[in-house]
């Protein structure tokens, strides 16, 4: 649940009043402190996202409460606000942890835009803590995390098959972690005690393969000075994982056909057949049904393999999954590397948020992996990712279900943005739309961007 509780402390009652008025109408649940003890109080009794505190008052002044929160709630943001504005003041004030620092007069639109960034932060800041706490208390066959719901009805499915023999062809694209499934599959299956074994079918000449799943029998070939086990045998009572399964030619895929039929496999140059007991997992980032349409991939086989389909979605689909496998990545690599750092930059995680990732979750442990290696102090920040990332305002037009966006929702998103970028001052947001005033408030209205 998003925390929108703002403290906000002033010893002027017409100021308190004001500020929490203008607060209160943007959604934010509003405490009045009218003095700095006052404040320490609340602060005992309830956790807030954001403090706005006024820095000269009587007895317990803003540094004072300052101070305060951040032993008592660590995680919530500090906006100090004075009519008293020094250098020296505001260097000390941002030393001690606040966030940020406004003079008196100061503009609606500033504060509005303040705060919101303020409590965003504090929310990632939250969410980070959970996520870390969330890794360091679970113990996850595979290591596969996830908050997505479609994800976490993928994983069930998974394991209400992982009991039986079946067949099963994991599609997604490259990066999704589609070998990290097979590994879920084979660990939560009665056969998990015999091991899994992997092959890229994509990586190997026909011949080669053959050799690699099937063996060789000693005088097979020129070279072949003794006998050797092909992957199939030696997966016998385990798990066979079949990586880009669509590259195996039509010739090849006869022969792993016949091996699936009969379920028994013959070395090369050999003649006795051998009886296997071996479940297959095939991956591919291919849509499965159209290669076998095209005439590129078996009927025969793709109705023995795909008894059971499973389509991992891609990072851009579940992007709630990224703080929590950012997290994952961490601790990883500063296993890996003997680093400590000990968190991930807020902004960070948001510009990660705004990322269509093409690579999917292997290029986001790339990204964690290079900020680790980069980092000197205990926090991954903007410095440690790549130029183009943290140089680009990357916005995507595809929504949560992989459809594209229409006209009017990316329209509406374009408009929403403007105004949280104007601090909701429409004159400015119109302006910076070309459109006038009414305009903006009738589209405003028509989206249902009240």
């Amino acid at each position: 649940m998003i925390n929108s509780d703002i403290l906000v402390v002033d010893d002027e009652a017409v100021a308190l009043k004001n500020l929490c008025h203008v607060l209160k109408k943007e959604g934010y649940n509003v405490t009045a402190a009218k003095s700095g003890k006052r404040a320490c109080a609340c602060l005992e009794k309830q956790q807030f996202a954001l403090v706005l505190t006024d820095l000269k008052m009587p007895q317990v002044d803003g540094m004072q409460v300052l101070r305060r929160v951040k032993i008592v709630s660590p995680q919530t943001e500090v906006i100090m606000i004075t009519g008293f504005s020094t250098v020296e003041s505001a260097v000390e004030a941002l030393k001690a942890g606040a966030y940020h620092y406004i003079t008196k007069p100061f503009k609606l639109t500033e504060v509005r835009k303040l705060v919101a960034e303020a409590t965003q932060k504090f929310q990632l800041k939250v969410e980070v803590e959970q996520l870390r706490q969330e890794i360091d208390g679970k113990d996850r066959p595979s290591q596969i995390i996830t908050h997505n719901h479609e994800m976490k009805g993928l994983l069930e499915m998974a394991g209400q098959i992982a009991s039986s023999d079946t067949n099963v062809v994991v599609s997604g694209e490259s990066g999704t972690g589609k070998e990290l499934l097979a590994q879920y599959i084979h660990q939560q299956s009665p056969r998990h005690d015999k091991g899994m074994l992997s092959i890229n079918c994509g990586a190997f000449s026909e011949e080669l393969l053959t050799n690699e799943l099937f063996g060789h029998e000693k005088g097979a070939f020129t070279g072949a000075d003794g006998e050797k086990k092909g992957l199939v045998e030696m997966a016998d009572g385990g798990t066979l994982f079949l990586d880009e399964v669509t590259e195996m030619t039509p010739s090849m895929q006869v022969k792993f056909l016949r091996v699936l039929q009969e379920k028994e496999v013959v070395r090369v140059g050999g003649t006795q057949p051998l009886k296997v007991n071996v479940r297959f997992v095939a991956a591919t980032n291919r849509d499965l049904k159209a290669e076998v349409d095209a005439g590129r991939f078996r009927q025969d086989l793709f109705f023995r393999i795909n008894v059971v389909a499973l389509k991992i979605p891609p990072l851009s689909e579940r992007k709630d999954d990224i703080p929590l496998l950012a997290q994952y990545f961490l601790g990883k690599y500063n296993s890996s590397m003997g680093k400590e750092v000990m968190e991930i930059d807020p902004e960070v995680l948001t510009t990660l948020r705004h990322y269509d990732f093409p690579g999917n979750v292997r290029e986001l442990e790339n990204i964690i992996e290079r900020g680790v290696a980069l980092a000197n102090g205990d926090t991954l920040d903007l410095s440690h990712i790549p130029d183009d990332l943290r140089s680009l305002d990357i916005q995507t037009f595809r929504k949560s279900d992989g459809k594209y966006a229409s006209m009017e929702e990316v329209e509406k998103s374009y408009i929403e943005w403007i105004l949280k970028e104007t601090g909701f001052n429409k004159t400015e947001a119109a302006k910076a739309l070309g459109i006038d005033r009414v305009s903006l408030w009738r589209k405003i209205k028509k989206l249902g961007l009240e």
